[in-house]
């Protein structure tokens, strides 16, 4: 039996904990002894139906149309699932497996021997626009931060990391480091995530189930499996299962910029005339657009997607339901069309710096983020140069 299996024997059933890393080549042997040796009535997977579908389906990135994903609103979403699968892929590219192999060998083997299965993560579009909406400004900046840097470290990993990582020190170690850099971060991929899987285990049913799961949340869902048993939790997860809508101050907040910039040109033209306010209103203009034009200059776009974001900026400022990136992107995918060899090495080529700006389908994300974050940094600067303005 392996070792990284614990046993939990509650009200006449057994569940059984199998913790994986998710690019372990060992981990995916573990995961098939396990469920022959143990023969489950139900084996319970750390996957959601979208993922279980991508897993199964190799031509999903395929099958992408990048000008919806940014019509949608969901360029943000797709950047950060991108980063998080490169930083995974290029661990498994030195371990010798791939992101998922050990969930898909649970499969695989509970379907050889006609073992029921059941997904029972939550969904990681729930998940990541959860972790996104409840951070802070400076979280979300730190989190940026966390995930660039992460996929395009140059450190490389062996088994025998990948393999520490199942170990409960290590494992308790990460955890605490991840708390005190990004505590809501901390609490959307983790803890929430360890009462969901409880839940969905608990209710898998069977007298004795095996879930495969990642190592970091063996202890939080064994503790709120045993608890649910107990009845001193609930397995209610409503509360956690759908993104966070932003409550009215955090709507108005979105109008108060561009209010503040509307409110301080109108103010120069009261105290200095029609010149003043002419003068503030390109200053204002210069700002946000140059910096939109120059972050998508950095992406290396083309000369009409730059001339987007230039001209798009001021707009996108005004209406906050739209933003500058949404411009340039739509701007760069016009131009330079996605491949169907961009969709097909889309998930390798993300993996290296060189590959995001090759690869056309993540180059026009780049230039979506790097615009809309040109666009943030030219207003942040443009206000208080306009207050110096008002009082000169």
């Amino acid at each position: 039996m392996t070792q990284n299996l614990r046993k939990i024997e509650l009200e006449g059933r057994q569940i059984l904990l199998l913790g994986t890393a998710h690019v372990s080549r060992e981990s995916v042997e573990e995961v098939a002894q396990a469920i022959r040796e143990e023969k489950p009535d139900v084996v319970c997977v750390e996957l959601d139906e979208a993922r279980l579908a991508t897993l199964k389906n190799n031509k999903g990135w395929q099958e992408l149309d990048i000008t919806k994903v940014l019509k949608e609103g969901k360029g943000f979403l797709l950047l950060a699932n991108l980063v998080l699968s490169s930083f995974q892929r290029r661990i498994g590219n030195d371990t010798g497996s791939k992101p998922g192999d050990e969930m898909k060998k649970a499969l695989e083997v509970a379907e050889e021997e006609g073992i029921r299965t059941a997904m029972v993560d939550r969904p990681i579009h729930v998940t990541l626009k959860r972790a996104w909406s409840k951070n802070s400004f400076i979280g979300k900046v730190k989190l940026l931060a966390a995930l660039t840097g992460s996929a395009f470290t140059s450190e490389e990993l062996t088994e025998a990391d990948i393999e520490a990582l199942k170990n409960k020190g290590a494992m308790e170690e990460m955890m605490n480091e991840l708390a005190d850099y990004l505590p809501t971060v901390k609490e959307v991929l983790i803890d929430e995530r360890d009462r969901y899987l409880a839940s969905r285990i608990w209710s898998a049913g069977g007298t004795k189930s095996l879930a495969v799961l990642g190592a970091g949340h063996l202890a939080g869902t064994e503790a709120l499996i045993r608890k649910i048993a107990a009845g001193s939790a609930s397995a209610d997860t409503s509360d956690i299962e759908t993104v966070i809508k932003p409550g009215f101050f955090s709507r108005a907040a979105g109008w108060l910029l561009p209010a503040l910039i509307v409110a301080l040109i109108a103010a120069g033209f009261f105290t200095g005339g029609a010149m003043s306010s002419m003068e503030m209103l390109g200053r204002w203009l210069l700002w946000n657009g140059s910096l939109a034009a120059l972050g998508t200059l950095v992406a290396l776009g083309h000369p009409l997607a730059i001339l987007t974001a230039f001209v798009g900026a001021p707009v996108a400022t005004i209406n906050p339901f739209i933003g500058v990136g949404l411009f340039s992107g739509l701007a760069q995918a016009w131009i330079k069309k996605p491949r169907v060899s961009d969709m097909e090495s889309l998930a390798q080529d993300v993996t290296h710096i060189k590959g995001f700006y090759r690869n056309r389908i993540s180059h026009v994300l780049l230039i979506f983020f790097l615009s809309s974050l040109g666009g943030a940094i030219g207003n942040f600067i443009a206000v208080p140069a306009l207050v110096g303005s008002l009082v000169k």
